[in-house]
């Protein structure tokens, strides 16, 4: 009898419906048709990989509707963030790699050595073992199936245990434009999740996720030599230098750290503020952020676990820290946490230190350019960033200083499908988005020619 996991909807914490657990076997019928899909689909031409995804943008476009309840009922989101956002994302990445899928770039052929031609062949690496998130189940389900599946891979993806809907539907809908076996989709747990990365016909893993969960999977994968593709934690700052408009930036960075309840890994929750204006900044920023409502402007924490993870964080403040606003549980019913500031932190503080994936925001002062920066590069992630400044000198210096995969100068947390997202350190490393991630999806051949 196959085992099954309850479905909490997380709005107000009551069972919404369950999810199968695949076992073994079924981690090994579907590996075994994804290989079997691989065969063929590697050899289809790029036109025909594109229509193949044009069509499944056009059809997660026309049903949005219905992905949209599934994932409401998974995550608690806003419903018009869902449709509004997060679907033409999802829609845009699509239709991004159906075009990436015929724009493939490689080196011309060309005699190095005399009386041979060289020719470089990018080709697809195999079956890809992909492992997604509960904080975006179908927008990570999406980055990662469009390249891999335009570059000619075949995909197994595991999505999150408490999340599994969208990606399953998604699977679905896709099936009528694909190949059997060609994208699959395996509902299950973290046991689910290794047998899928140990596989020994699994060419690549992907996953987004936590640090610990990445160190976990690349650890089991390099006892095959498999390659790894981790976008991991992120623990961004934002640094606000004194001559920006206090109450525009406050807004902008309140916006960054509380979209999605601050469960995004580049989430804008530790803020590092100029001395001159500490003060009255974290007075904007408290007002801005207690002027918001959880239900309204943002949804629940995923799951109990995730609550009370947040709530562990702040219970263990140190005495030298202050809450501003918040922290605490909001409402009896569900996983909702008040929107939060805490100021006067210091930079070995667990919760400066730590990602916390929740609607909080840590502020810290710093004196000048260099201590600003040293502080913001003090953490072990490097995945996102912010410069918050009119001085184009001071951004161009920053930005480059700043040891994140992505630096935003005035805002924080737009992303489009033509540029790359990823991070560097204990965020991981390799791509997703952008022309980047689609060379991730392939390997690279040498072909010589000798001509008597």
């Amino acid at each position: 009898m196959t085992r099954t996991l309850d479905l909490t909807d997380p709005a107000t914490g009551e069972v919404s419906g369950t999810s199968p657990v695949a076992g073994q076997s079924d981690v090994d019928a579907a590996v075994a048709a994804a290989a079997r899909a691989f065969t063929g689909w590697r050899r289809s031409t790029p036109a025909q990989r594109q229509l193949a995804l044009l069509k499944i943008a056009d059809a997660l476009e026309a049903r949005a509707g219905e992905f949209a309840d599934l994932e409401v009922r998974e995550t608690g989101k806003i419903r018009s963030v869902v449709v509004d956002e997060e679907i033409p994302e999802c829609v845009s990445a699509l239709r991004f790699f159906a075009g990436a899928a015929r724009q493939l770039e490689g080196t011309a052929a060309g005699e190095y050595t005399a009386g041979h031609t060289s020719v470089i062949r990018r080709e697809p690496v195999g079956v890809c073992a992909q492992i997604a998130p509960w904080n975006y189940p179908l927008m990570m389900a999406v980055w990662k199936i469009a390249p891999a599946l335009a570059a000619g891979n075949t995909v197994v993806l595991k999505p999150a245990e408490t999340t599994p809907s969208t990606a399953v539907r998604l699977a679905e809908v896709a099936a009528e434009f694909l190949p059997d076996g060609a994208f699959t989709v395996l509902c299950g747990d973290r046991d689910t999740g290794r047998a899928l990365v140990r596989h020994p016909r699994v060419d690549l893993v992907s996953i987004t996720g936590s640090t610990r969960a990445g160190i976990d999977v690349a650890t089991v994968a390099a006892a095959d030599l498999k390659r790894t593709h981790l976008e991991l934690g992120g623990n961004a700052p934002l640094l606000v230098f004194p001559d920006v408009d206090l109450a525009s930036t406050a807004e902008g960075i309140v916006d960054a750290a509380f979209y999605n309840a601050g469960q995004d890994c580049t989430a804008g929750s530790r803020v590092l503020v100029h001395e001159s204006i500490h003060d009255e900044f974290v007075a904007e920023l408290t007002k801005v952020a207690a002027a918001r409502t959880p239900g309204a402007d943002f949804g629940p924490l995923n799951s109990a676990a995730q609550l009370a993870r947040v709530e562990g964080l702040i219970s263990r403040l140190p005495s030298h820290a202050r809450i501003e606003t918040g922290g605490t549980r909001f409402g009896s019913r569900g996983f909702f946490f008040a929107p939060t500031v805490v100021s006067g932190l210091r930079q070995d503080d667990e919760i400066v230190q730590e990602e916390i994936f929740g609607p909080v925001i840590t502020v810290q002062s710093f004196p000048d350019e260099p201590a600003g920066v040293a502080l913001a590069n003090g953490v072990p992630y490097g995945l996102a960033s912010s410069v918050w400044t009119r001085d184009l000198a001071v951004a161009a210096r920053v930005s480059a200083e700043l040891d994140f995969g992505c630096v935003w100068v005035n805002t924080h947390g737009p992303l489009v499908a033509e540029m790359p997202h990823g991070g560097f350190g204990h965020s991981g490393h390799g791509k997703d988005l952008s022309a980047y991630a689609f060379a991730e999806y392939t390997r690279v051949k040498h072909v010589m020619t000798r001509f008597a």
